[in-house]
């Protein structure tokens, strides 16, 4: 049953959210496969099958059933993954590639969403959890949480160039891509890494900011969301994280 008893000071007041959204939050499965669950019937909601995945209910107090078992919410689980390049940071692939929960096979996990995204060409750190909450407050702009990158480009750039993607730039598009911060961290003969760190990050953030200043990624690597530091996690392996850890990222947007 994923209900709970009602405060002593009365109703519920928590926003109703729909039924697949519940099974999602409950860590049961993805919204989408919520979505298939639901509409074949499996699902019932105070005892009456819904077919329809944008049911609004009180998580607090409406009773949910999966094939006529209780829903119950899972243990919250947050996990750092050193993301491999060249798999793909979703639950499903239309194309049928590699995705991260691959890295997570056997760990006998309660569904798990990635927080944000990194791209099938970028690598590092991912963060993994069935906390919405907390995931949607690190992804959130306002509550400021840097996302740190080592970038390796195809050349070697001056304090100019620097300042350019400093500033940021306006695409075509409309949409502004700026960065918190830009800096080299070694320099080779013909290309350098740079560090950046970004507030919000957009669609290939990085990648299309670079790329109106002519330049090519070679590679992205995530090494930090805020205080949290990639370290000497070994690539495609995962661990879970600390409750000092997870506390220092849990900000309310």
């Amino acid at each position: 049953m994923y209900s709970r008893k009602r405060n002593h000071g009365g109703p519920s007041r928590k926003a109703k959210v729909s039924l697949a959204r519940t099974l999602s939050k409950a860590g049961y499965c993805s919204r989408s496969k919520a979505f298939g669950l639901i509409r074949e019937g499996r699902v019932r909601l105070n005892g009456i099958v819904i077919r329809d995945p944008e049911t609004r209910l009180d998580m607090d107090l409406d009773r949910v059933e999966v094939d006529s078992r209780s829903l119950a919410p899972a243990r919250k689980i947050y996990i750092m993954l050193n993301k491999p390049r060249g798999i793909v940071a979703s639950a499903a692939d239309e194309k049928g590639r590699e995705t991260v929960y691959s890295c997570l096979a056997g760990g006998n996990f309660p569904w798990l969403a990635p927080v944000g995204r990194l791209d099938k060409a970028s690598e590092g750190l991912l963060l993994l959890t069935n906390d919405t909450r907390w995931a949607a407050a690190i992804l959130d702009p306002r509550t400021h949480i840097p996302k740190t990158y080592h970038v390796q480009i195809d050349r070697v750039v001056d304090e100019g160039v620097l300042r350019q993607i400093r500033e940021g730039t306006t695409l075509l598009d409309g949409s502004f891509l700026a960065v918190k911060s830009a800096g080299i961290l070694r320099r080779g003969k013909r290309n350098c890494w740079l560090e950046i760190v970004l507030e919000e990050g957009k669609n290939r953030h990085i990648r299309r900011l670079l790329d109106t200043s002519g330049i090519e990624v070679l590679r992205i690597v995530r090494v930090a969301v805020g205080a949290l530091k990639l370290g000497n996690l070994e690539k495609g392996a995962y661990r879970h994280l600390s409750p000092e850890e997870i506390e220092s990222l849990r900000i309310s947007p």
